[in-house]
């Protein structure tokens, strides 16, 4: 079997049983205590001081990478799926008003706008990975139903939420399924670019971020100074922002 066909074999089988395993696994309700952080310090009247104001890196890394798109037009990106790299850095700019939204008043409610930008996010960059590395038609068919089916999962979990049958089975498959097809992706297929490893370093990036997220409370009361929610914050703005730089000084193979 060729390469690429096992790799798309291998997404295929997975994606498959991650939708039987969703199917079959019951609804899982969001945390209440998700909503509590290990640094909720006030700092110039604004709660959650640093979880907050962490989220700058995001606005600066989105408003930069759509400046270089849109503006001097510098980066080298698939033209025919222009689109998709505008909403992959819109969604970053986003995920800055909205992460910093929600950890100014962090409940269910403010956690939908963080949750919708993010997808936009995961849903863009998978695009661009299969239209590099795969295929652009396929990529730029695929763009806006990931999209959609991004948005509709927030959706729902919400609604769900509301009727005290919480259920974030699909939000999370739209989050990780990605995480796993991307370096499946990046192993089994050819780029029509060099620079390929900004993308594992951005995976690399958000998975180290996860884990200082999962020990928000112990890196807190080992530093004393930040709390693993917002280094988990810098180093997903910094993953992106090599992304954004690879996409500069990257060239065709």
């Amino acid at each position: 079997m060729k390469k690429e066909k096992l790799g798309v074999v291998l997404i295929i089988t997975i994606a498959l049983f991650a939708v039987i395993g969703i199917l079959l696994y019951d609804p899982i309700a969001q945390d209440i205590n998700y909503h509590s952080f290990g640094d909720s310090r006030e700092r110039f009247y604004i709660l959650n001081f640093w979880n907050v104001v962490s989220n700058l890196p995001f606005l600066m890394v989105g408003i930069l990478g759509l400046y270089k798109i849109m503006v001097t037009g510098t980066l080298t990106i698939v033209e025919d799926i222009k689109i998709a790299y505008i909403l992959l850095f819109l969604g970053v700019t986003l995920t800055a008003f909205g992460s910093a939204y929600y950890h100014l008043w962090p409940n269910n409610q403010t956690l939908v706008w963080d949750r919708l930008a993010l997808t936009v996010i995961f849903m863009s960059l998978f695009s661009i990975v299969i239209s590099e590395f795969i295929s652009t038609s396929a990529g730029k068919i695929l763009l806006f139903p990931f999209i959609f089916a991004g948005f509709a999962s927030v959706i729902y979990w919400y609604f769900s939420e509301l009727q005290g049958a919480g259920d974030l089975r699909y939000y999370a498959f739209v989050q990780f399924f990605p995480m796993i097809a991307i370096p499946l992706i990046l192993v089994f297929f050819r780029s029509r670019y060099n620079q390929v490893k900004a993308y594992w370093l951005l995976l690399a990036a958000y998975m180290v971020a996860k884990i200082f997220e999962q020990f928000d409370d112990e890196v807190y009361s080992g530093l004393g100074v930040i709390s693993g929610h917002s280094i988990k914050h810098f180093l997903a703005a910094l993953g992106l922002y090599i992304l954004l730089v690879s996409y500069e000084r990257r060239s065709c193979n």
